[in-house]
């Protein structure tokens, strides 16, 4: 041990010894951060290229948002929703006026929304669509991420998340995701939703075939199915549109958010839908004692306001330009292939030349911060803050490392 690590390599052996092991981090203790930044415990500087899985878009510290967190701690933090409080209905107005929808029901994380979009597009083919009682089904895209609770692991193809967790919940379809002939085959007359991620996240930042979204939509309209986009990691601002739908000009009948919702403060989801949908649920069906709380309601009114500019939005779109040129410069020099959105990337590297974690622990000591994801695939989702000249930096970075550069 070095004395350059010593206070890192301490606070790690006290996470391995009191720290259930359900993840796998990278040897690196974040111990302040700001923009795109983040400082150990020992005073090395990282650039942050994963942002909490896109729920810090807006970088570490936003001083607008750190300020009406701030004002809202003086104020009141939690109310539970047996009475009304001061934020939540500017907040869900706000959010229902940026989706172009007419209510909100808000939650606490990701999972939690899915989890809402999945009960209350249940309840709506019941109630609304007619479909026999405990009989509806959702139909899924495989290779998908939806969270971690039983009955989403239930289908997911994952067998990390979902090996050893049954029996799981009946009731959901796996087709291939970008296969729309095998969506249509899979939808019957008992089906309440198509739940898909527009780009699969945690799959490697999978993107579906041209127009696949528009064909989902027109077939969900058509079969009478409610098409439920979960943008929880795609959404707010991280494609270069306010919704990865919008890149295709499609509006599902249901929008799952979470995570840059909540400004990287709090955790802060929602589904988002219009009265047609959302108003088959009554008093006592769901809730939350955390959900839509004033701290979260206020700073997740702070994020919608910044999104409403659509500065960042652009910001990312005219980045990802870059990022996307610069990655792809790099491949058959140990890339295999690229996928890129915005400021969102999905790179293969060739399993010969070393894995996705391997690429990241070096990254990592060039002081670059990455996530790997199914063996050989790492994922980049900078802060939409982030500055030309770190994100040039970062490309060198992953360059050097990719080609066995010194420099």
């Amino acid at each position: 041990m070095t004395t350059a690590n010593v206070k890192n390599t301490a606070a790690i052996e006290v996470d391995e010894t009191y720290v259930a092991h359900n993840y796998h981090p990278l040897p690196v203790v974040v111990a302040e951060a700001a923009g795109a930044w983040v400082t150990d415990l020992d005073g090395k500087r990282y650039l942050d290229c994963l942002a909490g899985y896109s729920a810090l878009n807006f970088g570490h510290g936003h001083p607008e948002l750190l300020a009406t967190a701030h004002g809202q701690l003086d104020r009141v933090t939690l109310t539970s929703r047996a009475f009304h409080n001061a934020e939540l209905g500017p907040f869900c107005e706000a959010l229902a006026t940026l989706a172009g929808k007419d209510m909100v029901l808000p939650m606490n994380t990701g999972a939690e929304a899915v989890e809402t979009a999945i009960k209350v597009s249940r309840k709506w083919a019941y109630d609304v669509k007619g479909v026999p009682a405990d009989q509806a089904n959702i139909v899924v895209g495989q290779g998908n991420f939806h969270g971690r609770t039983t009955t989403i692991v239930g289908f997911s193809d994952d067998p990390g998340a979902r090996d050893g967790f049954g029996p799981f919940t009946p009731g959901f379809r796996s087709v291939p995701y970008g296969d729309l002939a095998a969506l249509d085959a899979a939808i019957d007359e008992n089906t309440a939703a198509v739940l898909m991620e527009p780009i699969q996240g945690e799959g490697g930042v999978i993107v579906p075939p041209e127009g696949f979204l528009r064909e989902v939509r027109e077939l969900t309209t058509r079969r009478r199915v409610l098409f439920v986009a979960d943008e929880i990691q795609s959404g707010l601002g991280r494609t270069g549109t306010t919704f990865a739908c919008d890149l295709e000009e499609v509006v599902p009948d249901i929008y799952i958010l979470g995570k840059a919702l909540g400004g990287g403060i709090v955790p802060v989801s929602a589904i988002v839908a219009n009265h047609d949908v959302l108003d088959v649920i009554h008093p006592g069906n769901h809730g939350s004692t955390f959900g839509g709380n004033p701290l979260a309601a206020a700073v997740g009114h702070a994020v919608v306001d910044l999104l409403a500019t659509g500065e960042y939005q652009q910001r990312a779109a005219r980045l990802g330009q870059r990022l996307d040129e610069g990655l792809r410069a790099l491949i058959g020099q140990g890339v295999l292939a690229v996928r890129a959105r915005g400021l969102w990337a999905g790179v293969d590297v060739d399993p010969a030349l070393m894995s996705g974690r391997e690429l990241c622990e070096r990254l990592a000591a060039r002081g670059v911060l990455a996530k790997e994801t199914h063996g050989s695939t790492v994922r980049l989702a900078p802060p939409l803050v982030i500055e030309e000249g770190d994100l040039d930096w970062m490309l060198e970075q992953i360059g050097a490392v990719i080609t066995g550069r010194t420099d």
